[in-house]
């Protein structure tokens, strides 16, 4: 059967066959205000039988006060980003507020642009991932008077709400633990650290607490692209060609740890008795590996949900801190 477009079923319409006022059906759909069992039977059938869909864009941008809120993310090619979006959700939908989301690709230029366009929705609050904007970003949440959390992380100035963990001591952490189980000649696999803010945070913080240590990062591979499995298995790769003699690797995130735990797994290389492997993130696949993962685990899904707490309930500016938890594994 051919498919032709049609005027969109209008509320005026669900309202006369429900045979009653616009006002009614608003209420009906929204759940909110009095209406009687039978009046709701009655819109409810127009609705399915018309085929009508609320338009709840229409509906935010015409109340008082707007329910919409915003996120702007780096990236949706890993479970970290849609575990943030999970945990706000579920608060949200219970708060009657709708999520909408766009993907910056790690781009500042691009969330600067992004931020723009959702604000010309007026959203109640605008979710992005760490502190570094471009100063038009900055310029127009500070005039926008929508609510701001910034997540994810903790190492800068927040403009208003910041729900996370400091990616600084996640790398100083992670750099004792494998200087304490006796490795000394460490080498980093990772992706962009100019883009990646968070990512190069925590490296920052790695080679911090090695020097501390009077030890010095033996050397590193940073892979072009987005991270992945296999951007870690490929840089493992190489990075293992300049240096066969390093005693373990710090990833930039678990993706790329997993990577390299599997051309270990590949090239009979032992871990960890050859080479250590240590990863960022605590994502569930690498609890079930043949070794478990030793990992720093993020609470990336409790940070969506304390972020959408504090916009619902109106929260003063404060910084959460989450904290993360060193998790040993079996591949360091």
């Amino acid at each position: 059967m051919e498919f032709r477009q049609h005027p969109a079923v209008t509320l005026a319409e669900v309202a006369e066959a429900a045979g009653v006022g616009e006002s009614t059906v608003s209420r009906v759909l929204r759940n909110h205000g009095s209406f009687s069992r039978e009046t709701r039977d009655r819109v409810m059938e127009a609705v399915e039988r018309l085929g009508y869909v609320p338009n709840r864009i229409a509906g935010t941008l015409a109340s008082a006060g707007s329910r919409l809120v915003a996120f702007v993310i780096p990236s949706l090619s890993n479970i970290v980003f849609p575990d943030v979006l999970r945990g706000a959700s579920s608060v949200l939908e219970a708060n009657q507020h709708q999520a909408v989301f766009s993907v910056t690709d790690y781009d500042a230029e691009r969330e600067e642009a992004l931020v723009a366009a959702m604000l010309a929705w007026r959203p109640t609050a605008v979710m992005l991932a760490g502190f570094e904007h471009t100063e038009g970003t900055v310029r127009r949440l500070h005039a926008s008077g929508c609510r701001v959390v910034e997540m994810l992380d903790l190492d800068g100035a927040a403009l208003d709400l910041a729900v996370g963990f400091s990616n600084r001591s996640a790398g100083c952490t992670s750099a004792d633990f494998l200087v304490k189980r006796g490795y000394r000649r460490i080498g980093y696999v990772g992706h962009d650290l100019t883009r990646d803010t968070r990512a190069r945070k925590r490296f920052d913080g790695f080679c911090e607490a090695l020097g501390s240590a009077g030890f010095a990062l033996v050397d590193r591979e940073i892979c072009t692209g987005a991270s992945s499995v296999e951007s870690g298995r490929l840089g493992l790769e190489r990075l293992l060609a300049r240096k066969p003699d390093l005693d373990a690797v710090y990833f930039s995130n678990d993706d790329m740890a997993l990577g390299g735990y599997f051309h270990c797994l590949a090239h009979g290389i032992s871990v960890p008795s050859k080479l250590a492997v240590f990863g960022y993130n605590g994502l569930d696949i690498g609890r079930v590996t043949p070794q478990p993962l030793s990992t720093i685990r993020t609470p990336r899904v409790e940070t969506g949900r304390v972020a959408a707490e504090l916009v619902v309930t109106d929260a003063p500016p404060q910084v959460v801190d989450l904290g993360f938890e060193l998790i040993e594994g079996a591949t360091a």
